[in-house]
């Protein structure tokens, strides 16, 4: 039978990854850096948006910029999640052999990102003014908050089908590929900032149009490299259609994965609206360092990809010992890369922040979330490693519900408790890493738990 045949790992002019065989290292970084730097890129739509308002037009503006974020996250989140679940199983799938179900995976998982972009652009722009207002956005940034949010949801079907494109892409070990897409679409944002703004004088608006353009792009190259592939994945837009049993498996490791970032976005917009009471100067202050803060973040992200791609493959082709070596590796290698960024971005945070505004307040601001949050951010892996390896071998479900009541219950009981007592900016910025100490304890212990019952019982 065609899906009993083995899966060439080095087809299509090597941009596929044998993940199953040899040396790990260098492969876990070959993987995660480029799927890092397609991350930061990702980002850096977002920061220049912030820097280019902050630098050229008003910190109102800025703060108008940078308190959508969460609620962006929030709505985006849930169905990005489930492209997870497309890459875990095309990625189990690779490693039985299972051409046919493979291509049955991208041709629904397809369908769903043009669906999906579709119903998070109807409901951002009926939501946008709402949300907002009830997030207490600060009155003299409301308009144009509200504006910057509906003309971003319009480019809502494109970021989806970049999203799932690159989880295909990056199921075979091609990071590359997404990479070059938002490198393109990066340099295109940001010479259209610069000409929307400063030229056209177009301020919160222009910001947005050039995002919406530019992941325009990025989802046209994604659709193109997808539709030339020569291998499994290939994509033909005739072929794109539900399949039943592949989507009720991407959905059951999607959906917890996407509820769990969901989640943890809505704790985030609480965290927001607290923040928003601080004023326009502290909001403008902290979409600054959250730039760094998403940076850092995305490296993490970049090898929890690495973890659940390498694990699915290789926990599909019954490698159960390598799955453990690839965990240890992958931890150890995470916390490392993160500490040096932090210790990076908390020393030279002066010269950071100053890239983005020179108003003293917003500056203050940024300069006490930078050493509050980064300063522990090498306590993230703990629990964003654990999770993926546990994702990557089946359990999905289980790193939501920690990540839940680890984040989102703890923040939320946070800001109505202990900052309804204490106001201060400070006390609302600790529950970061209070948050992220319980939840990487927990996450470590279960994954531990989990391995023990799950491939040593399998390895026997």
């Amino acid at each position: 039978m065609e899906e009993d045949k083995p899966i060439e790992q080095n087809e299509n002019t090597g941009k596929q990854m044998d993940m199953l065989h040899g040396r790990l290292f260098g492969k876990i970084i070959a993987f995660a850096l480029p799927l890092a730097a397609s991350s930061i890129l990702q980002q850096l739509f977002n920061s220049i948006d912030v820097a280019v308002v902050g630098q050229y037009a008003s910190g109102k503006a800025q703060a108008a910029v940078g308190c959508n974020g969460s609620l962006i996250n929030l709505m985006l989140n849930l169905f990005v999640g489930i492209s997870i679940g497309t890459n875990v199983v095309i990625a189990n799938f690779i490693g039985q052999n299972k051409k046919e179900h493979i291509s049955k995976t991208v041709h629904t998982s397809m369908l769903v990102a043009v669906i999906s972009g579709l119903f998070l652009l109807v409901l951002g722009l009926f939501i946008a003014e709402p949300a907002l207002a009830l997030m207490d956005t600060p009155e003299d940034i409301m308009d144009q908050a509200v504006l910057y949010l509906r003309i971003y949801f319009l480019g809502m079907p494109f970021i989806m089908v970049y999203n799932f494109g690159a989880a295909i892409l990056r199921s075979v070990g091609d990071t590359r590929r997404p990479l070059y897409c938002l490198l393109a679409s990066g340099l295109l944002n940001a010479g259209l900032n610069l000409l929307l703004v400063i030229v056209f004088h177009m301020d919160v608006a222009g910001v947005a149009i050039a995002t919406v353009v530019s992941n325009v792009l990025s989802a046209g190259m994604v659709l193109f490299f997808l539709t030339h592939e020569e291998s499994v994945i290939r994509l033909s837009f005739r072929d794109m259609q539900i399949s039943g049993r592949e989507l009720s498996q991407v959905l059951r490791i999607g959906i917890p994965a996407g509820l769990q970032s969901a989640v943890f976005s809505f704790a985030n917009v609480f965290i927001q609206t607290a923040l928003n009471g601080h004023g326009a100067d502290a909001v403008a202050g902290s979409a600054i360092t959250l730039n760094f803060e998403f940076y850092s973040y995305f490296v993490v992200t970049a090898f929890s990809q690495a973890a659940v791609t390498f694990i699915s493959q290789n926990f599909g082709a019954g490698n159960y010992a390598r799955c453990k070596k690839i965990f240890r590796e992958i931890l150890l290698a995470t916390i490392l890369v993160i500490t040096v960024m932090s210790i990076l971005f908390v020393f030279g945070r002066n010269f950071f922040i100053g890239l983005f505004t020179s108003e003293p307040k917003v500056a203050e601001y940024a300069s006490i979330r930078m050493v509050c949050l980064l300063s522990a951010y090498f306590l993230i892996p703990t629990y964003e490693i654990s999770g993926a390896a546990l994702r990557g071998i089946g359990h999905s479900l289980t790193p939501a519900i920690i990540t839940i009541f680890g984040t989102c219950v703890l923040r939320l009981v946070w800001v109505y408790t202990v900052c309804r007592i204490y106001t201060q900016f400070e006390v609302l910025m600790l529950i970061y890493p209070l948050s992220w100490i319980v939840t990487g304890s927990v996450m470590l212990f279960v994954y531990f738990m989990t391995q023990k019952k799950v491939l040593c019982s399998r390895l026997e």
